[in-house]
Order: structure tokens, then C-alpha cells, then sequence
């Protein structure tokens, strides 16, 4: 398969695509449009909205919970807080994807191979990795969408767009707002690619089930650290 057949096909053909993916493990492209999108994303939100006012409104809310006697020294951050998180929002989307790839490859690789005995490469997982965050491109795409129809002060950057269960949960509840906001059609698509494409790549040593199980089980305790993080400190 080409390039181009292989990107259409993680929508369209997944199970052959992936099977493609294990016999010839490049990654280079989708993680090249990775960047690209991710990069449009935070330009997009620095041009429309700004980073500085994503800062400003993030360090509001937790001056407000604060006590008196820490707000004066939260104050004086502020300035800094807004420098930074203007740089990570252009350097994430370059570095993030290599960076989280490498990690996510490398703790399933450990799962499928050296625990479950699937004889999975690193670099079939990585490549299986990739494939299957083309799908979030679309979540990107919806999500700058979203950001030029609402005015500016309506844009919640941490939950753009209404495809998860956080959404809908009272905001007062960290710890379940965080929770719910993985739980997101989008995480749930990428997470069944990465499962698919591991069936696939172990030639038949792994059953659906036990790629899910693999896949799903390190996700949801990330996801659970997280939103108990979310609600201490949130």
C-alpha cells in the first residue's frame, strides 16, 4: 500500500491497513502530520484567542481558590506562567508526538512481547502508534472550528469540543470532569486502532480481547493518576 492508501485506510480498511503497517514499519508520515496539525491547532488558538489569555484565565481560577496568603505570590508568577505556556504551545506539537510515541511503543512493546509473548517489534508498535492518531486529526479540525464560531471568552481549552462525558459533568467535580474528559470517542477510536493493529502484527498470538486488555489496562491507570492529580490540584 501507499502512503495515501494506508492514511485513508486507517478510516476505511483498518484491519488490512494495519496488517500493511506490521509488514513494512514506517512512521515517518503520519508523525510528520501529526506535527503539522498539532502546530496548526496552537496557532490557531495564539492567533484567535492567545496564549497569554489561555494562561491568564487558567491562573484566574486557581487565584480564586487560593488562600490570601498565596495569592500575591501567585500573582507575581503569573507573568512567567504566560511566557511558558506560550513556548510549550508551539514546541509541544513538534516534539510531543516523537516523544510520546517512543514512551507509548516502548511500555506496550514490554506488554505484547516480553509479558504476553506476541514477538511484537518496537518498531511495529511505533508505526501501529502513529497510524492510529490520523483519526485525531479530524478532532483538530473540529476543534478550530469550533474556535472561530464561539467568541473567544467561550473557548474552553481544555475541553473544546462536547465528545465526552466531561462535558457534561458540573465542573466543581475535578476528579470526575477530569475522568470523563478521556473518556472521549476519539481516545476510545485510537485506542481500538492500537489494539487492531496489534491483533494484527502478532500474526495470531493475540486475541482481540487480550490487545485491548493490553492497550486499555496502562491507559485507564494514566488516566485515573490523572484525574486524581485534576483533583487535588485542579
Amino acid at each position: 500500500m501507499g502512503e495515501a492508501a494506508r492514511l485513508a485506510g486507517v478510516f476505511f480498511e483498518p484491519t488490512k491497513t494495519f496488517a500493511d503497517v506490521a509488514r513494512r514499519p514506517t512512521w515517518v508520515i503520519p508523525m510528520l502530520l501529526l506535527m503539522l496539525f498539532g502546530s496548526l491547532f496552537s496557532f490557531s488558538v495564539g492567533t484567535r484567542i492567545g496564549w497569554d489569555r489561555v494562561a491568564q484565565q487558567q491562573m484566574e481560577a486557581q487565584l480564586a481558590k487560593a488562600p490570601p496568603e498565596r495569592r500575591a505570590q501567585m500573582e507575581q508568577g503569573m507573568e512567567m506562567s504566560k511566557r511558558i505556556t506560550s513556548v510549550f504551545a508551539y514546541v509541544g506539537p513538534l516534539f510531543g508526538p516523537i516523544l510520546m510515541g517512543l514512551i507509548v511503543a516502548g511500555v506496550l512493546t514490554v506488554i505484547v512481547s516480553g509479558i504476553m509473548g506476541s514477538g511484537i517489534k518496537f518498531k511495529q508498535t511505533l508505526a501501529i502508534y502513529f497510524y492510529s492518531g490520523i483519526p485525531g486529526i479530524i478532532w483538530i479540525l473540529l476543534c478550530i472550528l469550533v474556535m472561530y464560531l464561539k467568541p473567544p471568552d467561550d473557548f474552553d481549552i481544555r475541553n473544546p469540543i462536547a465528545f465526552n462525558l466531561g462535558a457534561f459533568i458540573d465542573p466543581n467535580a475535578k476528579f470526575l470532569r477530569a475522568f470523563g474528559t478521556q473518556m472521549d470517542v476519539f481516545s476510545f477510536w485510537r485506542l481500538f486502532l492500537i489494539a487492531l493493529g496489534l491483533k494484527v502484527a502478532s500474526a495470531k498470538k493475540l486475541s482481540m480481547g487480550g490487545a485491548l486488555t493490553a492497550v486499555v489496562a496502562p491507559w485507564l491507570i494514566m488516566v485515573l493518576i490523572g484525574s486524581a492529580l485534576s483533583g487535588l490540584f485542579g
